[in-house]
């Protein structure tokens, strides 16, 4: 990478977004979404011009930017009076569900300081996280069913590089920071887009592989973790390229290693133990433990941040059950960096996970189609929330289950049993 310049790798991972990531087509609109990063924004305007530049070039006839900065987050949760966070103006909403509506793309860029709101009244950071979630639940709903091409990226935000790397100056951290994600989304190679169209190859074949065990649930073994996890009838294994509902393939999340898919919100049975700190509206959770019986959270318990983690899992009725169960070799290409991101777009790429919240309705053969009373009675989960945290290491073996109760193992130490 040293033979190109920053400006030369931005616009080859703009090119890689608009062509891979979205898959923009000719005559859509584009919507950048940094509110949701709750990062310094303009930090990240070199990215967004040459996504823009990239996407214009792609066909697009129009792209807009709705800019946010984190640090408003934080003086409103520090001196706001606590009888207004009810407040939330919907224009940002609108401007999104519009795009969606119209089948328009929708780009979301990640940058946020994992301490954000850390050391604050948990009551209080609460209170705008459940506000928040309700106010962007449209956006969700039209996320969860794919009914457009969408991607989830990441630019490296000054203070979030500063916590992976805290011993070097934020302009190095950033340098360091910028590198490590050209590097796992594939940009540092000769032709990333080639690249990605292989590795979704192989991805693909991995979800075709766990398609047709049919498993009937996973048991996960592991220090901390002896945890057995339903998978409903009719569950979809689902890779890296979804296809939208308007027509465009795409591909969500970049980097992504993960196959995934959602589990039955009735059955899980057992504890987890964390094996990375979870990053949640701007509190970090460290070291912690979640307890499920019959589907159901009955327990938490953490070193740090756990009173963030208790309130995540009261937002509602079904933030007490799971939406996901992702599997990802313990040797992915983000796991084998050695150091935490301390952001999940990552940390999840680099360990087996399970999500607190809702279930994507596209994991659910007909899932699309059906009402919350009909996804939930058919196993899946409904909630304003989608928290993937990380359970999976070196140190970890995983059964599957089949509907007779014959057992079959399907990673060992962390790794998959099978070749492909």
């Amino acid at each position: 990478m040293a033979d190109k310049t920053h400006q030369e790798m931005l616009a080859k991972y703009a090119e890689a977004i608009v062509k891979v990531g979205l898959n923009i087509r000719a005559g859509q609109r584009l919507i950048i979404n940094l509110m949701a990063t709750r990062g310094v924004p303009y930090q990240f305007a070199p990215l967004v011009h040459e996504v823009a530049k990239a996407a214009y070039g792609a066909g697009a006839k129009y792209v807009e930017v709705l800019w946010g900065d984190e640090e408003m987050l934080r003086l409103r949760a520090q001196y706001a009076p606590r009888d207004s966070f009810d407040e939330y103006p919907t224009h940002t909403i609108d401007a999104i569900m519009n795009m969606v509506n119209n089948g328009d793309a929708l780009l979301s860029i990640n940058g946020s300081n994992p301490d954000l709101l850390g050391g604050l009244d948990p009551e209080v950071v609460g209170m705008m996280q459940t506000r928040h979630l309700n106010a962007t639940s449209r956006v969700s709903e039209k996320v969860t069913t794919n009914a457009i091409n969408w991607c989830v990226v990441a630019a490296a935000g000054e203070a979030w590089a500063q916590k992976i790397f805290p011993k070097l100056s934020p302009e190095k951290a950033q340098e360091k920071l910028w590198t490590a994600i050209f590097e796992t989304t594939r940009i540092d190679q000769p032709d990333p887009i080639a690249a990605w169209k292989t590795h979704i190859a192989n991805l693909r074949e991995r979800a075709k592989y766990m398609q047709a065990k049919q498993f009937s649930a996973l048991h996960y073994k592991a220090p901390g973790t002896d945890f057995t996890l339903g998978l409903p009838a009719g569950h979809l294994w689902i890779s890296a390229q979804s296809m939208a509902q308007n027509g465009v393939a795409f591909t969500a999340n970049m980097p992504t290693e993960e196959v995934f898919t959602l589990p039955d919100r009735n059955r899980a049975d057992g504890v987890v133990t964390s094996t990375f700190p979870l990053s949640y509206g701007g509190t970090l959770i460290e070291d912690f433990q979640v307890t499920f019986e019959n589907g159901r959270i009955v327990k938490v318990s953490a070193k740090k941040g756990e009173a963030a983690l208790q309130k995540l899992v009261d937002t509602d009725e079904g933030s007490h059950r799971l939406g996901e169960v992702a599997l990802v070799p313990a040797s992915s290409p983000i796991a084998q960096r050695g150091h935490l991101f301390y952001n999940t777009l990552f940390d999840e790429n680099a360990s087996c996970h399970i999500a607190i919240g809702r279930a994507y309705r596209f994991t659910l053969t007909g899932g699309e189609e059906l009402s919350d009373e009909e996804f939930i009675g058919a196993g899946g989960n409904v909630s304003l929330n989608h928290v993937d945290f990380m359970i999976g290491s070196p140190k970890m073996d995983i059964d599957g289950v089949h509907q007779n109760g014959s057992v079959e193992p399907v990673m060992r130490q962390g790794e998959w049993t099978t070749k492909l």
